[in-house]
């Protein structure tokens, strides 16, 4: 039974926290205090004594009597807290951010405390949404007249190479290779193709046409996704925490930087050009993160329902070709992210209906 007064707790609908407010009495701190002062003694070297023989009125002198108020503050608060907190309805996620008034003998101590709340997930017919998007199926046939604008295509980029080649400025060749018309481009040849990796211009020939065709397939999965994702999104009612949030904008940045670091750029050169502070251009996300963090939970909540979990066997196919790349990785970590990401994978296929096992191409 908890000894706090004046107990108040509320829901911050915006920030998806609990708040909770209450007073500890005089003499619930006296009560601490005696044991915050045994356990300063325990530890305390002081001059003169040995090691936790110091009297408590040396203690007192030397550490202090606002010390020991706020290590029995703080001791009384984490004694009181769950047990108030275990008597609300509401699931907390992270340790409680506690704030309170400076601790005086015989006066009774004022705490505030928040703490981010599970996100509250209340799905959209994701599989009315899903039945309406698999019975769109996108063309992704490859018509003649595209396989032949990409051969076209690669005659182009042969004349342009065979000018580099023979001398002429890069510039001027690539110049000269857009205006030569095609029946005067060469040939795509046997000796051409094989130094391409192919035995002859037929094979290479059919593999344009299945390139451009799995080209084609990989948008219109693409577009169908996000339709699908669009649609959960909006019509899905979803609360999460600040934390959240923070987290979706905290890996949009780490992004950005890596991606800025392979051109020879730092982030702080990238907001100096764009004339930016680190909060505004992050105040610019804010949309897109907010999408992403319902996505993620969106789709682990449908895979939660529908019991979409990747099998052992391919978890640890990916971990080891993701050890490969990642030799420093935090192995616990690692893992984490390949199921959950292996997991997100199931589920929409899942929702676009495809069959196909997730071991059989599946991007590493």
């Amino acid at each position: 039974m908890s000894d706090a007064t004046n107990v108040k707790v509320t829901r911050d609908e915006s920030a998806w926290e609990v708040e909770l407010k209450a007073e500890l009495p005089p003499e619930v701190l006296l009560k601490h205090r005696a044991t915050a002062l045994k356990n300063i003694q325990k530890t305390a070297k002081l001059d003169g004594f040995r090691p936790g023989k110091a009297p408590e009125e040396a203690i007192v002198r030397v550490y202090g009597e606002g010390a020991i108020m706020r290590a029995a503050a703080e001791e009384a608060i984490q004694e009181e807290l769950p047990i108030l907190l275990a008597k609300q309805d509401f699931v907390i996620v992270d340790t409680p951010r506690v704030t309170t008034d400076e601790p005086q003998v015989g006066k009774p101590l004022s705490f505030t405390a928040r703490a981010a709340l599970a996100p509250d997930i209340e799905l959209a017919d994701y599989k009315k949404i899903s039945a309406k998007h698999k019975a769109t199926e996108e063309d992704t046939s490859v018509s003649d007249a595209e396989h032949q604008e990409a051969l076209t295509h690669l005659r182009r980029e042969r004349h342009r190479i065979d000018k580099v080649e023979t001398g002429t400025d890069p510039q001027k060749a690539a110049e000269e290779s857009r205006a030569t018309e095609e029946k005067d481009l060469p040939e795509l040849d046997d000796t051409f193709v094989q130094s391409l990796g192919y035995p002859d211009v037929a094979t290479f020939s059919t593999a344009v046409r299945t390139n451009i065709g799995n080209e084609k397939k990989m948008r219109a999965q693409e577009k169908k996704r996000a339709a699908i994702l669009d649609e959960l999104v909006k019509d899905s009612k979803v609360k999460y925490p600040q934390a959240l949030l923070n987290y979706e904008l905290d890996d949009m940045e780490a992004r950005m930087t890596d991606d800025l670091s392979r051109i020879g750029q730092t982030f702080e050169s990238y907001l100096a050009q764009s004339k930016k502070t680190r909060e505004e251009l992050r105040e610019t996300w804010k949309e897109g993160a907010d999408k992403r963090a319902k996505v993620r939970l969106i789709l682990g909540k449908i895979a939660q329902v529908e019991k979409l979990d990747p099998e052992e066997k391919d978890v640890e196919h990916e971990l080891g070709h993701a050890r490969e790349h990642y030799k420093d990785a935090n192995p616990v970590a690692l893992r984490a992210h390949i199921v959950h990401m292996m997991r997100n994978e199931l589920t929409l296929r899942f929702l676009e209906g495809n069959t196909e096992p997730l071991s059989h191409g599946h991007e590493h």
